[in-house]
């Protein structure tokens, strides 16, 4: 028995050194394994188009991170976040927004509620 496991351990060649992945890839890995590139594509408009309407703050940013995730390249910097954040919003709360400047989003989102 000793000897079958020696030669069983000896014929297994070393796995080759994958490199890490990082949060974002694994997530776009995930993301094209399980969502069909038309879900995909209307989560994106979804996101395009995404207004605040009866929701609350609160539920419209969950809303508005669920989905930023399924248009990467629409906000390359956190002013265009901000930005795209802040034009979903109602008029009132728009108002209360525009009043001041922001260092990020998490700033402009807490000011908002």
């Amino acid at each position: 028995m000793k000897k079958d496991a020696e030669f069983w351990w000896g014929t297994v060649k070393p796995r080759a050194v994958e490199p890490a992945l990082t949060w974002n890839q694994l997530k776009a890995l995930m993301d094209a394994q399980y969502y069909s590139h038309g879900v995909r594509r209307t989560k994106e408009r979804e996101f395009s188009c995404l207004k605040q309407g009866e929701m609350s703050v609160i539920e419209h940013a969950a809303k508005f991170n669920e989905l930023r995730r399924f248009a990467p390249n629409q906000e390359v910097a956190e002013e265009m976040r901000m930005d795209h954040f802040e034009q979903g919003l109602r008029g009132e709360i728009k108002q209360i927004i525009a009043e001041c400047a922001y260092a990020n989003f998490q700033e402009m989102y807490s000011r908002g509620l």
